[in-house]
C-alpha cells in the first residue's frame, strides 16, 4: 500500500451512478453518469427507472474512472461504496458491485454512510477537516445540521427536517412556476433576474418556542403555492423571477442562521456545507457573509462535489483505510434508512485469502 490509499468509491443513492477515484486526500477521477433526464417528464426520481440506470451505467463508469485516474483496478487498496440511506434498488445496485469489484480484486470493502460522505468530500477541496466539524447538508431527500467530531466514527446529528427538505421544496416550487426538473438550478438562474426581498415569505421554525435545529420547508412550499394560485385569479402575471429570489431567500436565510448558531452554541469554528442544494449561489454568499460576521471559516466544496458523486465516497473510504478502520463483511447490506450516526458499517479487517475460500466454499454448498 501507497503511503496515502488509492480507493475507489461507488455512488448510487438516487439517480447519480458516481464513480470516484483518491489517494488521500487528491482527486485523481471523478466519472458520473446521471439518469435525470429520464427522470424530467416524470416530474422527479422514479426509483424502478434508477435501478435500472445504474445496472447499465455501472461498468462503463467504473472503467472511465480507471482510465482518467491512470490507474488499474489491481493497485487499488480497497472499494467503497453508499450503504445508506437513499432508495433501495438503487443503493443496492452500487453494493452488489462493489461486493463483486472487491471480491475479485481481493481488497477490502467498504460500506460508508451517505450524508457522512458529503462530509468527508471537502477534504478533496480543502485538505483535512478539522476535529470536530460543524456540517450543514442539504440536498433533495436531506436538511441537517452535524456536529462530526471525527469523520470516520462520530457524527452527530443536532437538527433535521421535520418534513420537506430544502431540496424538494426547490423542486415542487419549480413545478408551480413551470421551471421543469430538476427544480434547484432552474430556481438559481430565474432568481438572478428577480428582487429577493419582493415577498417576505415564511420562515419555518423559527419562533423562540421551536426547536432550534431543525428545519421544516413544507409550510414555505404551500405559501409560495398559495401565494402564484391567488395571482392567477386576480388575473395577474405572477413574477417569476422575484417569486423564485425570494423563495430562494427564505431557505437561504433559515439554512444559514441555525448553522450560524449551531456553531456558536457548540463552539465549534469551521462550517462545511455540503449537498447538492449548497451548489446554489445564493445559499453559498449568504453563508460566506454571515460567516464572516460570525468570525466562523466556512468550507464549501466546490458545485460539482456537493451533488451525488463517487468521489465523497473514495474520500471516506480512504479515510478510513488511512485511520485504519475496520472494512465491512461479505453480508453488507444496502441500508435505505441507514442512520447518520452509522458512519460505516461493522465488519472486521479482510483475511483476504481466506475470505475466498470461505466466499467460494459458500457459493459451491448452495
Amino acid at each position: 500500500m501507497a503511503d496515502e490509499p488509492l480507493v475507489l468509491g461507488i455512488e448510487t443513492s438516487c439517480d447519480e451512478t458516481g464513480v470516484g477515484i483518491v489517494r488521500g486526500h487528491t482527486l485523481l477521477a471523478d466519472a458520473v453518469a446521471s439518469s435525470v433526464d429520464e427522470h424530467a417528464r416524470f416530474g422527479g426520481v422514479v426509483p424502478e427507472v434508477a435501478s435500472r440506470a445504474h445496472l447499465e451505467a455501472m461498468v462503463p463508469t467504473i472503467r472511465r474512472a480507471l482510465k482518467e485516474a491512470g490507474v488499474a483496478a489491481s493497485d487499488l487498496d480497497g472499494i467503497a461504496v453508499t450503504a445508506g440511506p437513499g432508495l433501495a434498488g438503487a443503493l443496492l445496485v452500487g453494493v452488489s458491485a462493489a461486493k463483486a469489484y472487491a471480491y475479485a480484486l481481493g481488497k477490502p470493502l467498504y460500506g460508508v454512510n451517505h450524508l457522512a460522505s458529503h462530509i468527508c468530500v471537502d477534504q478533496l477541496e480543502h485538505g483535512a477537516l478539522p476535529e470536530p466539524t460543524m456540517a450543514l447538508l442539504v440536498s433533495g431527500g436531506h436538511s441537517s445540521l452535524l456536529l462530526a467530531p471525527d469523520i470516520t466514527g462520530d457524527v452527530r446529528p443536532l437538527g433535521a427536517t421535520i418534513d420537506d427538505a430544502a431540496g424538494e421544496a426547490f423542486d415542487k416550487v419549480a413545478r408551480v412556476l413551470g421551471l421543469g426538473f430538476p427544480g434547484g438550478p432552474a430556481i438559481d438562474r430565474v432568481a438572478r433576474e428577480g428582487d429577493r426581498a419582493a415577498i417576505r415569505f415564511p420562515r419555518g421554525l423559527t419562533g423562540s418556542r421551536d426547536p432550534l435545529y431543525d428545519f421544516s420547508f413544507s409550510g414555505l412550499k404551500t405559501a409560495v403555492a398559495r401565494w402564484i394560485e391567488s395571482k392567477r385569479r386576480e388575473g395577474e402575471d405572477v413574477p417569476v423571477a422575484d417569486v423564485a429570489a425570494s423563495f430562494q431567500e427564505a431557505v437561504a436565510d433559515v439554512l444559514t442562521r441555525k448553522a450560524i448558531r449551531a456553531c456558536k452554541d457548540n463552539g465549534v469554528d469551521h462550517l462545511m456545507v455540503g449537498g447538492g442544494v449548497a451548489a446554489n449561489s445564493r445559499l453559498r454568499s449568504l453563508a460566506q457573509e454571515r460567516c464572516d460576521d460570525a468570525g466562523i471559516i466556512l468550507r464549501v466544496p466546490r458545485p460539482k462535489l456537493c451533488t451525488d458523486n463517487g468521489a465523497m465516497v473514495a474520500a471516506l473510504g480512504a479515510e478510513m483505510v488511512a485511520r485504519g478502520r475496520p472494512s465491512s463483511t461479505w453480508d453488507l447490506p444496502a441500508d435505505s434508512s441507514l442512520l447518520v450516526t452509522e458512519v460505516s458499517v461493522p465488519g472486521h479487517t479482510h483475511d483476504h485469502d481466506h475470505v475466498h475460500e470461505l466466499s467460494k466454499d459458500n457459493l459451491y454448498s448452495s
